[in-house]
């Protein structure tokens, strides 16, 4: 179970960002593309329950680049 930062039932852009440690224009980025379905009341807000869903959904992804998506690989740092 994926655990956020607080009780909120919603988020902000600005929150989701914070909690993901990224910037408000990539989740804007993955909300444009799709990725991350959002809501629009006064501003964009992306539910609790979504956010958690998409963290599950694409553990294991590497979502650096939103046009080509693929599994995450870790470069052995030994050699």
């Amino acid at each position: 179970m994926v655990i956020l930062m607080n009780n909120s039932l919603i988020y902000t852009v600005q929150e989701v960002a914070t909690i993901l440690h990224s910037s408000p224009n990539y989740i804007y980025s993955l909300i444009n593309k799709g990725y991350l379905p959002a809501i629009k009341l006064g501003s964009i807000k992306v539910l609790k329950k979504t956010l958690e869903n998409f963290l599950i959904i694409n553990e294991g992804n590497d979502l650096s680049d939103l046009n080509n998506i693929k599994k995450l690989v870790m470069e052995d740092k030994n050699n």
